[in-house]
């Protein structure tokens, strides 16, 4: 493994794994360092904001007196090669807190006079390379030749402390490795990323829409669209189904007495939408669990009558940022594949496990690999820790007896208990969010839940939040990302398209089309009046799994020449052995 030498803040030098997340951190920091001297070298009267290293990089924001442009990229990272060459020491330099504002004051650095004077104590530190010198904690590198492989990415736009009333600054993002080859694979995985962008093949493969005149952060799918998500929502139906799960559907609207008894109006006001109807207070509901609840209230339960689990391909609504939404995988409106499953404490440890391995069932159908986290307790919480750790324990006991890897991640869970979070691994190594299962001792206390034991005592039952998928929003646009919107026969909005050579064949084309609808298979007609060669090219550009060409001899033979969206030509068939073997593809899920 690669080293890096850092300096620590007594002054001594320390060797550190380059590619570990502290090694990685402080190289791409001192990178950001190293860019915004060379930014204030070639653009006199540039002032500094701020400049973090991020996940997988680092950007500094800059108020300058000119707009950059991208060719501006490149000078910069000459400059910036200069300044490595020249293996310069990073000093770090303690200093008074009025010292650094004097210092800052003089400079006309009016950012970082304003970050001094939120900073506590009396001292701070800054780091010097060369005659750039700037405030930070650090470590940093020993010297700037320890910079081996760096990229900048582009240029951005950013209000100071992302107040939309402050000044709007230029932000340059960058990355940086220990090697060339890391450099070049993760430029590869952009590159890849950019090609795959939901937003991008959502507008080719005519998907989905979002239009501003009817607010920002809302979905609206195209007949396409709408096809891939009433075959993703069908399959999950029939899978819960499956496994005994009893569907449910509520409103979309309630009294904001239900969300105060479950104290969302408490710990998530900020992210609801409120109303004021009949001179009464309603919310557009941001979660299904108070609805799945008062279905369970409506009777009494025996302990023979559980686990009882409700399932529901429920819509809801959330207040997001508008500088947060991001197409499909950060909305205002979403459906959720929500459950949750009323059980006793003895039936907890059984159900969690059912629930974990319905979940990797569903992506393993989805060809997606998994990481796992297990959230806990968040600064802020409802109920007792007793009941907290009860929660956690159960989760971490089936993650256990599973043999499942997983990470703890301190403080993420939900206020109203813990959760497993599953992460999905996408074709280009990417994580994204997906199956949660969240156990909960609050919500059956806080609306007084009851079953009827053995024993004919009432009894507390214990609830499970669950999704085995997500937002089904965010889950469509991970999957267009994984395929590269190029889906498996199964899932393809349009499976077949039936492409006439001429006018002529327009009959026998029609009659091929009737026998896949009457088999369920969905397809297209191409009549245009266009050249075949053109028609194949568009069925090839949208994705579609199969092209079914026609023209004098196939019309006369009753077959069809088949072209494959990968293999290409497959060659004559009768239109029944392609419709046989497409049926065993589509069943397959292969």
């Amino acid at each position: 493994m690669p080293k890096i030498s850092i300096t620590l803040p007594d002054g001594t030098k320390k060797d550190i794994d380059a590619s570990s997340k502290e090694g990685l951190e402080i190289l791409r920091h001192s990178t950001s360092h190293v860019m915004a001297s060379a930014v204030v070298e070639l653009f006199p009267g540039t002032k500094l904001a701020i400049g973090p290293s991020i996940e997988e990089g680092f950007y500094y924001d800059f108020d300058m007196p000119q707009r950059l442009v991208p060719e501006d990229l490149e000078k910069i990272e000459n400059k910036m090669r200069e300044i490595i060459k020249k293996n310069l020491p990073f000093e770090r330099v303690e200093i008074s807190k009025k010292d650094a504002i004097d210092l800052m004051e003089k400079a006309g650095e009016k950012y970082k006079v304003e970050i001094l004077k939120d900073i506590g104590g009396d001292s701070v530190s800054m780091y010097r390379h060369g005659a750039f010198m700037d405030l930070c904690r650090g470590p940093h590198l020993s010297k700037t030749g320890e910079i081996k492989a760096f990229k900048l990415l582009s240029i951005a736009g950013a209000y100071w402390r992302g107040d939309e009333n402050r000044e709007m600054l230029q932000r340059i993002y960058g990355t940086a490795f220990p090697t060339e080859k890391e450099l070049k694979d993760h430029l590869w995985k952009l590159e890849e990323a950019e090609k795959r962008d939901h937003r991008k093949l959502g507008k080719e493969l005519d998907l989905f829409s979002m239009h501003e005149e009817a607010g920002a952060g809302f979905i609206y799918y195209h007949p396409r669209g709408a096809m891939l998500k009433m075959t993703l929502e069908d399959f999950l139906k029939k899978e819960h189904l499956k496994r005994g799960y009893q569907l449910v559907s509520i409103p979309h609207l309630a009294k904001s007495d239900l969300w105060k008894i479950s104290g969302h109006m408490d710990y998530y006001r900020e992210n609801m939408y409120v109303m004021e109807v009949d001179e009464q207070e309603y919310v557009v509901k941001p979660m299904n669990c108070p609805g799945h609840i008062l279905i369970f209230q409506r009777k009494t339960v025996s302990y023979k009558d559980l686990p009882i689990r409700y399932f529901e391909l429920g819509t809801v609504y959330r207040y997001e940022k508008s500088g947060v939404l991001h197409g499909l995988l950060r909305v205002r409106g979403f459906t959720q594949d929500d459950a949750h499953i009323f059980c006793t404490p003895e039936q907890l440890q059984a159900e969690i496990t059912g629930v974990i391995d319905f979940a990797f069932d569903m992506l393993k159908t989805f060809g997606f690999e998994y990481e796992v986290d297990l959230s806990t307790r968040p600064e802020k919480f409802v109920g007792t820790e007793e009941n907290w750790r009860m929660a956690t324990s159960a989760l971490e006991s089936a993650l256990k007896a599973k043999g499942i890897t997983y990470e703890i991640d301190p403080g993420a869970g939900v206020f109203y208990g813990p959760k497993i979070d599953v992460k999905l691994k996408d074709a280009i190594g990417r994580l994204w969010q997906g199956p949660t299962i969240q156990v909960d001792f609050n919500n059956p206390e806080r609306f007084d839940l009851s079953y009827i034991g053995e024993d004919g005592a009432k009894h507390r039952p214990v609830m499970i939040h669950r999704v085995v998928l997500g937002s089904i929003e965010r889950f469509l646009g991970a999957l267009i990302e994984h395929y590269a919107g190029a889906f498996p026969m199964w899932l393809s909005p349009v499976q077949v398209m039936v492409l006439p050579i001429a006018d002529r064949h327009l009959d026998y084309a029609k009659k091929v089309m009737a026998s896949l609808v009457d088999t369920s298979i969905r397809a297209e007609l191409d009549d245009r009046r266009e050249k075949i060669g053109l028609k194949i090219r568009d069925a090839q550009l949208q994705k579609v799994p199969y092209m079914l060409v026609m023209g004098d001899k196939e019309a006369s033979d009753g077959t069809v020449a088949v072209r494959a969206r990968k293999e290409g030509d497959l060659g004559a068939k009768r239109t029944e052995e392609f419709i046989e073997q497409a049926l065993k593809e589509i069943k397959s899920k292969s």
